[in-house]
């Protein structure tokens, strides 16, 4: 077992709301070791990103709260420090790309004037210091006449380039973990490509570690090296990115990659559709939550949620059902 730099165990958030309380994550547990890039995947609500906002603390309380588990980065559990400490490993030695780059930025504030801020405030550059490291990280990720746009505000700046100042501004102090939270959801396909190209590239020159949440499997084949798979607050599968392509395990997996259109097929052949909607959790899942939609349901799958099982080298799949033989596991 590799040393991980951040290891969650047991993680549970719910949310409160009018209707009733919502269990968002039910017990997620991952490593992520040095310098490698974690794929996270699922459909729209399976909890990809409130697992990673509760690890930071940035999950709103109310009507949010972590009820159970552990974060340790460096030594400490990130659950269990105070707001102050949280701030200072926010930022600095955990960075973040957040899902929409427009609402991410401040308006109202200068590219310049954002990414200064968290220099000053994490390394204790000073003013000038900061502009010119500023200048630079717009340069690293590929913004033209940087200096110039400095003092440009977020509404000049194209999508594109919006997400690319999010880059600059989690990486501005060279952090040892970068969260992706779907950065390239709003950006066309050509611009998705660049934007993927530039984290790669500057994975491989820092050496750090990521973490990359998409529901697009295509994104992870390019990006990681293992993936987790998310339903129901729950990770569902997890494996290396080629075992999981060649050798899905888990239903829903199975479901994902075959709505995939594919470049290699010699007839033309339907997508397949994963019948039904996912859950929504008022209740903890004692029942495996893919169960109503799944085409290999058998009787134990509605009494027992199974848990994370053993199913090849480093191939872990949460289902009581072998989908190759149709039999209990």
């Amino acid at each position: 077992m590799p040393d991980f730099i951040l290891d969650v165990q047991g993680l549970e958030t719910t949310f409160k709301t009018p209707e009733g309380v919502i269990h968002a994550v039910n017990g997620v547990s991952f490593g992520l070791a040095e310098s490698e890039t974690l794929g996270v995947v699922g459909e729209s609500g399976c909890g990809k990103s409130v697992t990673m906002l509760s690890v930071l603390g940035l999950i709103p309380s109310p009507p949010g709260k972590v009820i159970a588990g552990s974060a340790v980065f460096s030594g400490q559990d990130l659950l269990k420090i105070s707001k102050e400490e949280i701030r200072h490993v926010r930022g600095a030695q955990i960075g973040m790309i957040f899902q929409d780059p427009m609402t991410s930025l401040n308006p109202v504030l200068t590219i310049g004037r954002q990414l200064e801020e968290p220099l000053e405030l994490h390394i204790g550059m000073t003013r000038k210091q900061a502009t010119e490291r500023a200048a630079e990280l717009l340069s690293m990720v590929g913004i033209p006449k940087a200096k110039d746009r400095l003092n440009d505000y977020p509404h000049q700046y194209s999508g594109g380039m919006r997400q690319r100042v999010m880059i600059a501004m989690a990486l501005s102090c060279s952090p040892q973990i970068l969260i992706a939270d779907e950065p390239t959801t709003a950006l066309d396909v050509t611009i998705q490509a660049q934007i993927m190209e530039l984290v790669k590239r500057l994975r491989d020159e820092l050496g750090m570690a990521i973490i990359w949440i998409t529901h697009d499997l295509g994104v992870v084949a390019g990006m990681a090296q293992r993936v987790l798979v998310m339903y129901g607050g729950l990770i569902i599968e997890e494996a290396p990115v080629k075992e999981l392509f060649a050798n899905p395990e888990h239903p829903y997996t199975i479901g994902l990659l075959g709505s995939l259109p594919r470049v290699d097929e010699t007839e033309h052949t339907k997508l397949f559709s994963i019948e039904g909607q996912p859950p929504v959790l008022y209740q903890k899942p004692n029942a495996c939550p893919f169960a109503p939609r799944c085409q290999w349901v058998m009787e134990h799958c509605w009494n027992e949620n199974p848990p994370l099982m053993d199913v090849g080298p480093d191939h872990r799949a949460a289902c009581w059902v072998d989908p190759k033989t149709g039999r209990h596991r």
